[in-house]
C-alpha cells in the first residue's frame, strides 16, 4: 500500500470504518470500533485508513491481508 501525507482525524478514521462495516468480519469490525475510542497517534490513525480505503473493492486474497494488519491494532 502506498504511503500518504494526508493527516486524517480520528472522525475520519471511525467514518471509514463505518463505511466498510457491513464487508469486514463482525468480531473484527467491533474490536476496532472499541479500539477507536481511545486517542492513538497520528501514524496509526493514518495507517488505519488506508487499510480501511476500499477495503470492499479488494480482492479476497487482500481483504485477508487487511484483516491480519487490522487484528495487530486490536491484539
Amino acid at each position: 500500500m502506498g504511503q500518504c501525507n494526508i493527516d486524517h482525524s480520528q472522525e475520519e478514521v471511525i467514518q471509514k470504518l463505518e463505511s466498510q462495516r457491513e464487508f469486514l468480519p463482525p468480531s473484527l469490525y467491533e474490536d476496532l470500533h472499541v479500539f477507536l475510542q481511545s486517542r492513538h497517534a497520528q501514524h496509526t490513525l493514518n495507517e488505519l485508513f488506508h487499510l480501511f480505503k476500499k477495503y470492499d473493492l479488494a480482492s479476497r486474497e487482500e481483504q485477508e491481508d487487511r484483516n491480519e494488519k487490522l487484528g495487530r491494532f486490536v491484539r
